[in-house]
C-alpha cells in the first residue's frame, strides 16, 4: 500500500500459490490433486490470493502449472532433465522427452478433470476476477501444450484466459516440445498477459535480450491489450532491467 501511494503503481496481475514446505512446491499447483484434502488446500490458497488481488484492485490471478501425482514419472522427468543439462538436447533425448510428456498427459487425465472442476468452482465464486492458466517448466507438469488446450476449451464459457511465459516455453521447446510459435498460433487469441523473460541453455529468468528467445516473434502475437510483465531473477541489477525494458520497446512491445 505504501508503494502504491508513493509511486502510483497499480498491481495488474498476481501469481497464485504459497510455498508448500512438505513438497517445496506451490500449494496453488495442486488444484488437480487426486486427494480431496490437497485439492481443497489448493483452492483455499487461490481463494486467499483472489481476495488479496481484489483488495488491491488487481483484475487477474494466474494459475501457474499443475503438479502430476505420479512419483515414477516425476523422478523419470527429473533424471531426464539432469541428463539434458549434462549432455545437451540431443535428438535422442528430445524423443525421450516427447515420449515422456505423452505418458504424463495420458496418466494425468483424471487430474486435469479435477483441475477443471477446481477452476470452475473458483470462477463461480469470484466472477469479477479473471483467472488465467500458465504452463509450468517441468516435463512432468500437467499444463503442457495439449492439456492447456483442453482446459481452455472446457472452461471457455466461464472466460478462462491464457497467460504466456516466454522463458518456460523456450525451455520446453529446447527439449523437443512445441515451439514458441506453435503456442502463440494456438493460444494468442485467448492470451490476457505474458511473462517476458529470456532463457538459454537451461537458464531461465534472464533479462530479455540476453538469451535465445525470439522476442520479435512474440511481439507479433501479443494482443495490444495484454499485460506485459518483465520477469527477471533478482540476481540481475537495475541496469540490466532497464536495458531489458528498452530492448523490449525496440522490439515492438
Amino acid at each position: 500500500e505504501d508503494a502504491r501511494r508513493e509511486t502510483g503503481i497499480c498491481v495488474r496481475s498476481i501469481v497464485a500459490g504459497c510455498l508448500d514446505t512438505r513438497t517445496e512446491g506451490s500449494t496453488g499447483s495442486r488444484l488437480g490433486s487426486l486427494s480431496e484434502d490437497l485439492r481443497e488446500q489448493a483452492i483455499n490458497s487461490v481463494r486467499r490470493h483472489i481476495r488479496l488481488a481484489q483488495k488491491y484492485g488487481c483484475p487477474v490471478v494466474i494459475i501457474r502449472g499443475c503438479d502430476l501425482e505420479e512419483k515414477t514419472l516425476i523422478e523419470e522427468a527429473e533424471r531426464l532433465h539432469a541428463r539434458i543439462l549434462r549432455e545437451g538436447p540431443t535428438d535422442e533425448l528430445k524423443e525421450k522427452a516427447r515420449e515422456l510428456v505423452a505418458r504424463v498427459t495420458k496418466k494425468g487425465q483424471r487430474q486435469v478433470d479435477h483441475l477443471c472442476r477446481s477452476l470452475h468452482q473458483l470462477q463461480s465464486e469470484f466472477p469479477e476476477t479473471k483467472l488465467a492458466i500458465e504452463t509450468g517448466e517441468s516435463l512432468s507438469d500437467l499444463l503442457n501444450f495439449e492439456t492447456v488446450g483442453w482446459v481452455l476449451d472446457d472452461l471457455k464459457t466461464k472466460g478462462l484466459a491464457y497467460w504466456h511465459d516466454t522463458g518456460h516455453i523456450h525451455a520446453r521447446e529446447r527439449v523437443g516440445m512445441p515451439t514458441q510459435g506453435e503456442w502463440l498460433d494456438a493460444y494468442a487469441g485467448k492470451m490476457i498477459g505474458v511473462h517476458l523473460q529470456d532463457s538459454a541453455e537451461g537458464v531461465a529468468e534472464m533479462p530479455p535480450g540476453t538469451g535465445q528467445v525470439d522476442f520479435k516473434l512474440v511481439a507479433g502475437y501479443v494482443p495490444r491489450t495484454a499485460e506485459k510483465v518483465v520477469e527477471i531473477n533478482p540476481r540481475h541489477g537495475r541496469g540490466e532491467i532497464l536495458a531489458a525494458v528498452q530492448f523490449l520497446v525496440d522490439h515492438g512491445f
